[in-house]
This record gives structure tokens, C-alpha cells and sequence, in this order.
């Protein structure tokens, strides 16, 4: 992989913050009472490639296909956390673009979060309900096609940042 500036109309030269979509674990979201900020990982946002990927497709759809890409590398992380409960998170924060680099990767939403996202720039969570714990061990445990198949299928719900401490498990 290699990296470069993040680019597209949304992002390019800004200044301001960009929406990022933060794979993560609920080990993550309960280190929030203890640890500053969450550590610079591989995320997923709007960028130059995921729009000429969905020429057709407004700024919410992109988010969305941006949330789902996440939601697949938070599957990845909770299967190399033993300890993490069986549900894929997601959080969208709002970070500094100069800290977002997009990556040269087969994903096109991929990018790359250079320093640790503060949980203030944390803005909601999107997480599995509990019922879908069965469903991401399935696919986790021994690659279950029809699990994989229904956790794409599931809508995750969405937390405020004020409600991570109450996400249910």
C-alpha cells in the first residue's frame, strides 16, 4: 500500500474537518473512560476513487458505502481481539484532513489516520445489535458464507457519542 494526500472534491485542500468512518471494537469504546484518544489505524472515508466508483451516487450514499467498508475491517478486528464482544462497530469522528492520507489500496474508500483520534471528535457509533453476536462469530469462526451474507444485510445502529457508554451487548 502506498499513501498520498487525500483528495476529491470534499476533501482536497480542506482545511476543515473531514468525516471519517473508524473500524473499531467495543474494547475500544470502553477504553474511552481510560485512554484519550483511539490509535491511528486504516479508516475509510469519501474520497476521489469511491466517488468515480459511484459516479452516480450523492454524498449520503457514499458515507454509507464509506461506513460499510469500515464495518468489514471492524469484522477483521474483532476477530484478533479474543476478549472483544461479537459485534462490528463503526465510528464516524471528525478529523484534521492533514492528518488523513488515502491509501493506494483495492478499497477505494481506504485511508489512512496518521495521529491518535481524540474520542471529541467522535461523533456517533454505528454498532451491531446484540442478535447479530451468532452471526459474527459464524462468520468469524470458520468463514460461514450465509453469516458473512446476513451481517451485510444488517443495518447498524446508530449511537449519539453521549450514548457510548450504554451500547448494549
Amino acid at each position: 500500500m502506498v499513501a498520498r494526500p487525500v483528495g476529491g472534491p470534499r476533501l482536497s485542500g480542506q482545511t476543515d474537518p473531514v468525516r471519517i468512518y473508524l473500524p473499531a471494537t467495543l474494547l475500544d469504546v470502553d477504553a474511552a473512560t481510560t485512554q484519550p484518544a483511539i490509535s491511528p489505524r486504516r479508516a475509510h472515508a469519501v474520497t476521489t476513487a469511491l466517488r468515480e466508483l459511484f459516479p452516480d451516487e450523492d454524498d449520503e450514499g457514499l458515507e454509507y458505502a464509506a461506513q460499510l467498508a469500515a464495518a468489514d475491517d471492524s469484522l477483521e478486528l474483532v476477530g484478533a481481539a479474543d476478549d472483544a464482544p461479537r459485534l462490528r462497530v463503526v465510528l464516524s469522528a471528525d478529523v484534521d484532513a492533514g492528518t488523513v492520507t488515502v491509501l493506494d489500496d483495492e478499497i477505494p474508500s481506504a485511508v489512512q489516520v496518521s495521529m491518535p483520534v481524540p474520542w471529541s471528535a467522535v461523533v456517533c457509533a454505528h454498532v451491531d445489535e446484540p442478535a447479530a453476536a451468532d452471526d459474527v462469530a459464524r462468520a468469524l469462526g470458520g468463514g460461514d458464507e450465509d453469516a458473512v451474507e446476513r451481517l451485510d444485510e444488517r443495518d447498524l445502529l446508530w449511537y449519539d457519542a453521549t450514548e457510548l457508554g450504554t451500547i448494549p451487548r
